[in-house]
């Protein structure tokens, strides 16, 4: 997985129930676009994040261009 400053992550429970949880790429710590990130949860939380399992990255150009 890679993503550059400014793309969405959302993370997708594993289980029934679990919430859904989105922010932005603030950092890539790793070379190349490689984990782990700094993220800012919608919530306002920073966090050193890296990915598994259930992880999508929305790249910040869709997020601008919007619905098409």
């Amino acid at each position: 997985m890679k993503a550059a400053v400014g793309d969405r992550i959302t993370v997708h429970g594993l289980h029934v129930g679990d919430a859904t949880r989105c922010g932005e790429v603030l950092e890539v710590k790793g070379a190349g676009g490689e984990p782990p990130y700094v993220v800012r949860w919608d919530d306002g939380h920073e966090a050193v994040f890296v990915p598994g399992s259930g992880v999508r990255v929305d790249p910040a150009s869709a997020a601008a261009d919007g619905p098409g």
